[in-house]
C-alpha cells in the first residue's frame, strides 16, 4: 500500500529477446510507419484548423465549414493514431516520439532492463540496444549482444 492507503498496481512486461524481435520486424515496421502517418496526418491537421482560426478579420461561412473539417480530421486521425499506439503498447513496445519513426522493445540484459531500438529509417532496422538507465540518445551496437544468454532466453 502506498501512503494514501491505496494497493500500488503492479503492471508486468512481456521482454522479448533479438530473435524475437528480428522475426517480428516487418510486423513492427508496419506498426510504426503507420503510427508515425497517423500522428503527422493529425497534427498537421489541428495545424491547418489553428491557422485557419487565427486569420484575421471575421471568419466567412467558408472558413468557418474549412476550419470545422480540418478538426474533424484532426480528431479522426488522433483517433487512429491511439488505436495503432494501443496496438503497439499491447505488444510491449513503445514510441516516445512517433514523428522519429523509432521505438523501443523491451529485452533484459545483465540483469538490467534494456531496449533494442527500432527505426524504421534504418536499413537494418534493429542495430542498436540501449539500458534502461541510459540516456535515451545511447545506442550500443547489437553485436555486443552476441554470446549471451539474451539472444536464447524469453521472460514473459
Amino acid at each position: 500500500m502506498n501512503g494514501n492507503g491505496f494497493k500500488k498496481k503492479t503492471r508486468s512486461m512481456t521482454l522479448w529477446t533479438y530473435p524475437q524481435a528480428q522475426a517480428a520486424a516487418a510486423y513492427l515496421s508496419s506498426i510504426v510507419r503507420s503510427l508515425r502517418e497517423t500522428w503527422l496526418e493529425a497534427v498537421q491537421k489541428e495545424l491547418i484548423a489553428s491557422r485557419l482560426a487565427a486569420q484575421p478579420g471575421r471568419p466567412d461561412r467558408q472558413r468557418i465549414l474549412r476550419e470545422e473539417k480540418a478538426r474533424r480530421e484532426a480528431s479522426s486521425a488522433s483517433g487512429r493514431y491511439e488505436e495503432v499506439r494501443e496496438e503497439l503498447e499491447g505488444i510491449g513496445v513503445a514510441c516516445l516520439e512517433p514523428n522519429q519513426g523509432v521505438a523501443w522493445i523491451p529485452f533484459a540484459h545483465e540483469n538490467q532492463l534494456a531496449w533494442l531500438v527500432f527505426d524504421i529509417f534504418d536499413i537494418d532496422p534493429i542495430r542498436s540496444w540501449r539500458y534502461q538507465t541510459d540516456p535515451l540518445e545511447t545506442r550500443r551496437p547489437v553485436k555486443d549482444l552476441e554470446g549471451s544468454s539474451t539472444l536464447q532466453i524469453s521472460t514473459n
